[in-house]
């Protein structure tokens, strides 16, 4: 029987997992982060709680470091931070929620006579832009917004059968997540020093790859929530001045747009158009509003980011979007929301492994 040799296949999968996988620390990284991933996919829902618990009390403890640098002691700092945010968490409960729930009750109430609106402005294109726009065509747009909005009342209605629900779940987050952040940020050493007695004792490769994606992630979040703010702000007082309708509702989601780069922004541009549409139909309220809208973003996008975001995750623009379309794929909206942070996460971990093949193959 003549003997074929070893098989390629073989050999070439052997050498990839020699190049890769043969060194302890990176076994070590990957293994953590599947870990991590499994707990998030398949655990999120239940451990959703403690996962923003962690989210907050990590956002929080930069500023205890920062009072603790002032000479102040660990538990003074930790109070100071946690009534300051207690205090913004109170303010949001009893002026804005509140205050945005009734424009979300106002545009829901409205929508019918938003609809006919939209659809006796659109029967008046063919007769105005003839050479634009046909009868057929707008037909077939009023057809697929009727259609879009029976699916959104059916939508609305399973939503409220489902608020006692929901309710509870608010009532249980609002007793549990001040109560784990509190502690996390108390015991913030004893509950790292806990969770590392289960680790190797050697995770260097770990340790460097975390601490460079830590100082990433802390300033990119620190400087989208300045930038949420402002935009937030900014875009509430110029559409309050022009006059609006839902300029709170609005401006909040315009600022939230931020948080996913590019559709976001692209997103919220249509939804701007149509409601100004709607309230003044095209004329030159509706032209000052776009404006004002692009204006907003061209300041945001040249002046406001790069000064808040200087130096912060330098990833390609396709990356961001794959990142984005990824990870909101995975996790719904909280992966819309931390595709970025894992997206430079992901960034650290594929500059190190191959920096220390590289370093590897180097000494070899």
């Amino acid at each position: 029987m003549m003997d074929t040799g070893p098989n390629p296949m073989l050999e070439l999968f052997r050498s990839w997992r020699e190049r890769h996988f043969s060194d302890p620390q990176r076994v070590i990284l990957g293994f953590m982060l599947l870990v991590g991933a499994g707990l998030v996919y398949f655990l999120g829902s239940l451990l959703t709680p403690v996962f923003i618990s962690i989210i907050i009390a990590y956002l929080l403890d930069g500023m205890v470091a920062l009072l603790q640098r002032s000479h102040l002691p660990r538990l003074a700092s930790v109070l100071i931070v946690f009534i300051v945010f207690m205090a913004g968490m109170i303010v949001i409960m009893l002026w804005l929620l509140p205050l945005a729930v009734r424009q979300v009750s106002q545009l829901v109430q409205q929508l019918p006579g938003m609809l006919a609106t939209i659809q006796s402005r659109l029967l008046q294109l063919p007769s105005n832009y003839p050479e634009l726009i046909s009868e057929s065509q707008v037909s077939q747009v009023i057809d697929f917004l009727n259609a879009s909005i029976s699916t959104l009342g059916k939508r609305v209605l399973t939503l409220s059968l489902a608020s006692v629900v929901g309710l509870m779940h608010l009532v249980v987050y609002l007793v549990l997540v001040p109560f784990m952040v509190f502690f996390m940020l108390k015991d913030k050493a004893a509950i790292l020093a806990w969770g590392r007695r289960f680790l190797p004792d050697n995770m260097d490769l770990t340790e460097s790859v975390w601490q460079e994606a830590n100082v990433q992630i802390t300033n990119y979040i620190r400087g989208k929530g300045w930038e949420l703010l402002i935009i937030w702000v900014v875009s509430y007082a110029v559409f309050r001045g022009l006059g609006l309708q839902f300029s709170l509702l609005v401006s909040l989601f315009v600022g939230l747009s931020v948080i996913i780069p590019y559709i976001g922004v692209t997103v919220m541009g249509f939804v701007m158009a149509l409601i100004a549409f709607i309230q003044w139909g095209w004329g030159g309220e509706f032209i000052s509003a776009m404006i004002a809208y692009a204006v907003i973003q061209v300041l945001d996008g040249n002046l406001l980011a790069p000064l808040l975001l200087s130096g912060v995750v330098n990833l390609h623009p396709v990356a961001i979007v794959v990142a984005v379309l990824l990870f909101g794929g995975l996790w719904g909206l909280w992966g819309l929301f931390f595709a970025i942070p894992l997206a430079t996460l992901a960034n650290a971990v594929l500059k190190a492994w191959f920096a220390r093949i590289e370093h590897r193959t180097e000494s070899e």
